[in-house]
């Protein structure tokens, strides 16, 4: 109320309430009617900018989701399918393209450079734990679960750090979880915002990074060091312009998964106990309680077996069986509806959260393609915020190994040196006869290329070549002849003996008609 309606109220209370209502009704026809709170609607704002948000909220997400991820099923299961569907089971395929002066790619530079790029990805990362796709996975899942993950370009020779790869190449990844760069850390005199240095302009230009992680340290140390901007990639899930840290995946849900993870327990406790019940035996009245001297009740054990007969009974006692309504028949309808919107605030599939595969081919292709197109953009920024800066960097330093030098051809543009194709796992195939007449459709019409097929089926063109040029050579050496590969020398003399076959039994034909007419001109 304003200041005069409430001393107004005092006097004549419904005068008062009179001016409010007409003054609720007037601001309601100057605006939306979503901005006006009323019984039903209670408005809820968020005022605070996107830092301060994150700052409130972001370390409690963090930490609710790791212990999701910890102890629920459901949650696990979120996070493996969004590993799969994103980077798979060979990580990101990174396919290099350096192309001539003219244009043309150098399929021999090419090669040489993914080959260096796979040896490297055996041990990646300056512990020499993971290989590049174990890194990548592991990535994914930490900034999907914490919100962001930290990863620092390690360069060169270092003291104490020998890089684990075996090439010669002096490059390797620190990757670094969000904990190490502290949301505490603010100085406004020196631009520092949560662990973050930026200039006038919002750019980072270096990140305070933990010497340790917090449950690392011992005693009061709180040491941290300085990061520059271009020696660190930081991919993180932002949900608003001007947002230096990222939010987890789980912010919206993650009471939603809480509950359905009580009630489920609920669930199973109240099964367990109902199955635990069999019967109960009933009796008249008080009087037929016989109790000992010491005032406890006389009870007895009945054994339980198949088939059993009740001839124990005492007069007035009748067998009752309990009848439970345990499991609980609609849990499984809740549940999915639950599942449902979890998967509407994850970026995920309902079937493939809650494992639940069912209807024809045309549903579940359009799920596909619907998730599909979910897929690419996390795909995309992946690639973006990880993949690509980690093959730049390699490459960079690839071209300073001295054990193994790369040899770059003359005709060579230098500004595609760095030019490569990412792409992760596409989408799965259902029935593999449409998809493949599909794609053969596309192709006849010059929409689509047998190299786009083949990265479709998450393959690399370049080595399905090769290895298919092997087998065609393998085939007609050793006069091997299959549908998909006929040997031009080796039709034409299969089709010369098919002539003469076929002649062959003309001839016999013939013979044989005119042996036939002779025989019934003998008879005449």
């Amino acid at each position: 109320m304003s200041i005069i309606n409430d001393a107004l109220a005092i006097f004549a209370p419904r005068l008062a309430l009179q001016r409010e209502a007409a003054a609720m009704s007037y601001r309601n026809l100057k605006g939306y009617e979503a901005a006006s709170p009323g019984r039903t609607h209670k408005a809820k704002k968020e005022s605070r900018g996107a830092n301060q948000a994150v700052f409130a909220a972001g370390k409690s997400l963090r930490e609710q989701a790791r212990w999701l991820d910890e102890n629920h099923d459901l949650s696990i299961g979120i996070l493996d399918r969004m590993e799969e569907r994103v980077i798979g089971a060979q990580g990101i395929v990174v396919e290099p393209q350096p192309r001539s002066i003219s244009g043309e790619i150098l399929d021999d530079l090419a090669n040489d450079i993914q080959r260096r790029f796979g040896a490297w990805s055996l041990k990646c990362d300056v512990t020499g734990r993971y290989s590049r796709p174990e890194l990548e996975r592991l990535v994914l899942r930490t900034v999907l679960r914490d919100g962001e993950i930290f990863g620092q370009h390690v360069r060169g020779k270092l003291p104490k750090l020998g890089h684990p790869n075996e090439q010669g190449t002096l490059y390797s990844i620190e990757a670094l979880e969000p904990d190490f760069v502290p949301f505490e850390l603010n100085d406004l005199a020196q631009r520092i915002r949560h662990g973050f240095e930026v200039n006038t302009w919002g750019q980072v230009i270096n990140y305070h990074v933990l010497l340790d992680h917090p449950a690392d340290q011992i005693g009061f140390r709180y040491q941290t060091k300085s990061v520059p901007a271009a020696n660190m990639m930081h991919l993180g899930l932002f949900k608003r312009l001007h947002q230096l840290r990222g939010v987890s995946i789980f912010h919206g849900i993650l009471t939603r998964l809480a509950d359905i993870k009580d009630y489920e327990e609920s669930e199973r406790v109240a099964a367990r106990i109902a199955a635990a019940l069999a019967f109960y035996i009933k009796r008249g009245d008080a009087s037929m309680f016989v109790t000992d001297q010491s005032g406890q009740q006389d009870s007895r054990d009945i054994p339980i077996a198949p088939g059993m007969t009740f001839d124990d009974l005492k007069p007035g006692e009748d067998v009752g069986m309990i009848e439970s309504n345990r499991p609980n028949v609609h849990l499984v309808d809740f549940r999915n509806g639950q599942l449902k919107a979890v998967a509407a605030g994850t970026r995920a599939s309902y079937s493939s959260i809650a494992r639940d595969y069912k209807g024809n081919y045309s549903s579940q292709r359009q799920e596909l393609v619907e998730q599909d197109e979910a897929n690419r953009i996390m795909q995309q920024w992946f690639c973006a915020g990880w993949s690509r800066p980690v093959f730049r960097n390699f490459l960079q330093m690839e071209m300073l190994n001295k054990q193994d030098p790369l040899i770059l051809p003359p005709d060579l543009d230098m500004r595609s040196l760095f030019d490569a194709v990412y792409y992760g796992p596409t989408m799965p195939w259902i029935d593999p006869r449409k998809e493949a007449e599909g794609w053969e459709m596309m192709i006849a019409a010059n929409v689509a290329t047998e190299a786009d097929w083949t990265r479709a089926r998450g393959r690399n063109p370049t080595e399905v070549k090769r290895q298919r040029k092997r087998e065609v050579d393998y085939n007609r050496e050793n006069h091997m002849v299959t549908a998909n590969d006929p040997d031009p020398s080796l039709g034409e003399q299969a089709s010369e003996k098919n002539q003469d076959s076929s002649n062959a039994r003309r001839n016999a034909a013939k013979r044989s008609s005119d042996r036939a007419k002779r025989q019934q001109s003998d008879r005449e």
